[in-house]
């Protein structure tokens, strides 16, 4: 869509009281286009307060509405950490489900508002575009999508941040630019995605980002900090002994990693379009929980559950960064992980030092496979070492025939 076909709609624009959102919507109402704005409250670690975003756009006399969405946003952080959903090698999902949360609430409250399009600003290069689109097709299937940054128009009025500015100043809207940013931060509870600007060259190093969740390990306490994690099935439902919902076991947990310096990671991912793009994350919390969960799924799963249990988790990973947590795999994937993990419960003691996280103890875990009787290199009561003898007499049988027939190469 261009912004010529948005005539006899009504709009609801995802702004985050930016720049860019100011242009946008300052632009829609010159055209004398019927605009609504509209933001979500993930929980950003980033805002002092949410409600500034109303102020700021206030000065291009559009009604901004804050949708608190910090309970959904905490659930999703528990979606992702059952599921262990990162991405592209260990990259903890916190965008892509942040995604999902935002167009869902969203939608809803633009829908209660009358809305016909969604309008959002994410560029035509990333992975946001996608996202909000795919999210609103399969939610909203009625709703039209208008994306500024990809009109031609827009694009060749607004090129880049000084023309945005001056068009601005030029309405007599508030327009300060401040200093150019060494880079731009995507905030939400799960975590922080830096990138852009200075990133964007990789002889840039990570130490650029002045961590907002936590600190940088040098700087960490030089002491080990411990805590205890109670899981039942698969959820973190207290910490240090004491019950948290999920919102307040993502913040407490956020902020008990972060001080210690755990999970400030740079990646190079591979974006949806095919792209790769290189980012600064800071998911503290998400490390900690998740790293304290698979403990307990370490203990509680056999060898042929865990295989299943990571392909799942790979697939719902590659889902959610798609765009497609809403998807019938995605959703048979999670129901099948939920199955595994009904018997992840469990008591973990954690130490945190500098960035690096240690297993301390596992206690309280009634469906736990392990038995030191059985895997002892010492005398006990377990398995008994000479019955092992069947079972490799047995095996050797197709490994002697393999080897006979000549199918083995070294």
């Amino acid at each position: 869509m261009r912004i010529e076909d948005l005539k006899n709609e009504k709009i609801g624009i995802c702004v985050s009281g930016g720049l860019d959102s100011k242009t946008v919507t300052t632009r829609m109402l010159e055209d004398g286009l019927d605009v609504l704005c509209f933001s979500a409250d993930l929980g950003q670690p980033d805002e002092e307060d949410i409600n500034d975003i109303i102020v700021k756009m206030d000065t291009t006399g559009a009604e901004t509405t804050i949708v608190d969405l910090k309970d959904e946003m905490a659930e999703a952080c528990f979606l992702v950490l059952t599921a262990q959903a990162t991405y592209d090698g260990g990259y903890w999902n916190t965008t892509g489900i942040a995604r999902a949360v935002t167009v869902t609430g969203l939608i809803g409250a633009m829908k209660a508002r009358g809305c016909t399009v969604l309008s959002h600003g994410a560029t035509g290069r990333g992975n946001d575009q996608v996202r909000f689109e795919r999210y609103t097709n399969v939610l909203a299937p009625e709703m039209k999508v208008y994306a500024p940054w990809r009109d031609l128009g827009l694009l060749e009025q607004f090129p880049g941040r000084t023309e945005m500015a001056a068009y601005l100043r030029d309405k007599g809207i508030e327009a300060d630019t401040g200093p150019k940013k060494r880079y731009s931060t995507d905030a939400t509870l799960a975590g922080l995605s830096h990138e852009a600007e200075d990133l964007e060259e990789l002889d840039t190093p990570c130490l650029i980002v002045d961590p907002i969740m936590g600190v940088w390990p040098q700087d960490a306490p030089d002491a080990i900090e411990s805590v205890t994690l109670r899981f039942e099935a698969g959820r973190c439902v207290a910490i240090n002994g004491e019950a948290v919902a999920p919102i307040q076991a993502m913040e407490r947990a956020n902020d008990i990693a972060g001080r210690n310096g755990i999970w400030m990671k740079n990646a190079l991912e591979n974006r949806i379009i095919g792209t790769k793009s290189r980012g600064v994350y800071e998911a503290p919390g998400m490390e900690l929980l998740g790293f304290g969960l698979n403990a307990v799924y370490q203990a509680t799963m056999d060898r042929r559950a865990s295989l299943l249990f990571k392909s799942l988790s790979d697939l719902v990973g590659q889902q959610i960064y798609d765009g497609r947590l809403y998807d019938p795999v995605t959703r048979a994937a999670l129901a099948a992980i939920d199955s595994l993990a009904q018997y992840a419960i469990g008591t973990v003691k954690v130490g945190m030092y500098k960035g690096n996280l240690y297993f301390e103890a596992l206690t309280d875990c009634p469906h736990s496979l392990y038995n030191p009787a059985d895997s002892s290199m010492e005398a006990s009561d377990g398995l008994n070492p000479h019955s092992s003898q069947g079972y490799l007499e047995v095996e050797s049988v197709e490994a002697l025939v393999m080897a006979q027939s000549g199918q083995i190469k070294v």
